[in-house]
């Protein structure tokens, strides 16, 4: 176990990191001020729900060690200063700070960390360099199934100069971890956007997936697909999602914005039919393919954007819904999005909500349109962080 940050233990990366900024808080507090902050929004919004449910926390120790994925970023933290690997220094987007030693990932996270630091260095390979658009080394993505302990690591570079990928590979298997490592990836990416594209995805060992389970269900995740980063913590958030609706006996479900349709198939246990839609094409994918495994043949999944959907869909293509549940990008949801899915009238939707501030814009046209906020309640499924998620339950009134 990594060691737990306290004010006699504090983390050696609070100085220049901005992943965390409530490093030696005592936890109550993190999650006092965590609600306080989504009261406020409401209030402020002037909406006032029947139920506010007090905030949930994470308890014992899965305060740390809770990511399952991580995505570093090469750099330096001072202009042509040494090459790092690791996280975007605070309030300086271009600087980055090494953190190898962070309590919130998986200790093996760390060594393949250092592990890939250590040998770019040794090579001398240069840094992709975001305004020039020069350079070789762009990121390191690690992930982790939880509850099964299989690793995905991803080295993401420019196609600019060679990359050792049979030695850098040799060397990572060898490591001393925990876990093990399933796949091994190099991904080639000459996108000008600072992001995690792929023009050509190389398996160089295993798989280019990780298997995990939640509620009992096994979910193939692919390494470009959205999956929930604290495992642990969305079980408890997704079981109060399902327990706001009435009776999902043979309902018909939409799941929009569904990722690779985890609650999407919780649902499909009791509910009679579960359509899933998602944007992103290899979370559709893993959907699919996850819905399969699990034997569950009451699960469809479309690809596009929630709202085309929905308007192509209006002719009958789909099955009138009984609840709707959203679970929206940190952006929310569009007004065009929010005003097609009040128009169904259903009685219930459930939001989850991984941004407050967008979660009450949206709540203020559905208030427009006909929905109150019945139930809140806040979920701390980032300890240590400045995020925090919401479950709330829109009941269309009379």
């Amino acid at each position: 176990m990594t060691n737990i940050i306290t004010s006699n233990n504090p983390c050696p990366h609070r100085e220049f990191c901005g992943g965390c900024i409530y490093q030696e808080v005592p936890y109550e507090e993190q999650l006092a001020q965590k609600e306080k902050e989504v009261r406020n929004l409401f209030r402020k919004a002037e909406i006032v729900p029947d139920r506010f449910v007090p905030i949930e926390g994470c308890p014992g120790e899965q305060k740390y060690q809770y990511r399952n994925k991580m995505e570093y970023t090469f750099g330096d933290m001072v202009k042509d200063g040494p090459l790092c690997l690791g996280m975007h220094k605070i309030r300086n987007f271009m600087s980055i700070v090494t953190v190898d030693e962070c309590q919130l990932v998986h200790e093996d996270f760390n060594k393949i960390l250092r592990y890939t630091l250590d040998f770019c260095v040794e090579k001398g390979y240069p840094k992709y360099h975001k305004k020039l658009h020069t350079g070789l080394l762009r990121n390191l993505v690690l992930r982790r199934g939880v509850r099964t302990g299989e690793i995905l690591v991803n080295m993401v570079t420019s196609t600019e100069t060679e990359f050792a990928e049979e030695e850098w590979c040799k060397g990572l298997l060898s490591l001393p971890l925990e876990h093990r490592v399933v796949g091994v990836m190099h991904t080639l990416n000459d996108g000008l956007a600072d992001a995690v594209n792929c023009d050509e995805l190389k398996i160089l060992y295993g798989q280019d997936y990780y298997m995990e389970e939640i509620f009992g269900l096994k979910f193939q995740v692919h390494e470009f697909a959205f999956f929930q980063t604290n495992v642990e913590a969305i079980e408890r958030l997704y079981g109060q999602a399902i327990d706001l609706i009435d009776d999902l006996a043979g309902k018909t479900v939409y799941d929009l914005y569904c990722g690779t349709g985890t609650i999407s198939q919780v649902m499909a246990q009791s509910a009679g039919k579960v359509y899933g839609v998602e944007i992103v094409p290899e979370s559709v994918e893993s959907a699919q393919a996850n819905a399969t495994l699990n034997g569950l043949d009451n699960c469809e999944f479309i690809c596009g954007d929630v709202y085309k959907v929905l308007d192509q869909t209006a002719s009958g293509e789909l099955p009138h819904p009984d609840v709707i549940v959203v679970d929206p990008p940190r952006v929310g949801m569009s007004v065009d999005a929010v005003s097609k899915i009040a128009s169904y009238g259903v009685e219930q939707i459930v939001y989850i909500s991984c941004n407050p501030k967008s979660l009450v814009k949206n709540l203020e046209q559905f208030a427009e349109l006909g929905y109150q906020a019945t139930f809140v309640k806040p979920f701390d499924n980032f300890p240590m962080t400045k995020h925090v998620e919401a479950v709330t339950l829109l009941s269309r009134t009379k």
